[in-house]
């Protein structure tokens, strides 16, 4: 089942559309195949999968490092995800873009190394998927504030739901 991919407004952001069999029974969805990839020159080695589960307006991020492939969908319910480079040296440095990402459109986002990513849980609940490209080094994330002045992303809500982390994380 081949998969679309298309570049975004953010260099080296991809999106990616894999292909769904439908019938009366339901829906079948190859999540990831490494030769359809590799065919849309896409040549990452994942070595871990998360999952996440949420309610209904829970903001998780904005997260990044400088080593770590993302690959994100959203496996049940709605979110609106944010990607911001946060590569200093880019004539992008600090522009964003935004995503619905939800279980009918089933769209992936690849989300290269020092660009941040967060989520908002925009149905009553969530199930949010991603593959890495790296283990977990907390020593190596950064984080910057959802709500950061300099950034401006419209978010569709006032008063999200936060972890202490990312209630804490400081402005740039």
């Amino acid at each position: 089942m081949p998969i679309t991919v298309s570049k975004t407004e953010l260099d080296g952001v991809l999106k990616i559309i894999p292909s769904v069999f439908k019938d009366h029974r339901g829906r079948y969805i190859e999540t990831y195949n490494i030769e359809d990839y590799a065919e849309n020159g896409i040549y990452i080695k994942f070595v871990r999968d998360d999952i996440s589960t949420s309610v209904k307006n829970v903001l998780r991020g904005i997260h990044y490092d400088n080593k770590t492939w993302k690959l994100i969908q959203c496996m049940f319910g709605e979110i609106f995800f944010v990607v911001v480079n946060m590569n200093e040296d880019s004539e992008q440095y600090l522009k964003w873009q935004t995503f619905i990402l939800n279980s009918d459109n089933r769209h992936q986002i690849l989300v290269p190394p020092g660009f941040g990513n967060a989520h908002l849980v925009l149905s009553d609940e969530c199930i949010f998927h991603y593959k890495m490209s790296e283990y977990y080094d907390p020593e190596n994330e950064k984080g910057i504030k959802w709500n950061d002045p300099k950034l401006k992303v419209n978010w569709p809500v006032d008063e999200p739901i936060l972890s202490e982390k990312d209630t804490n994380t400081k402005l740039l």
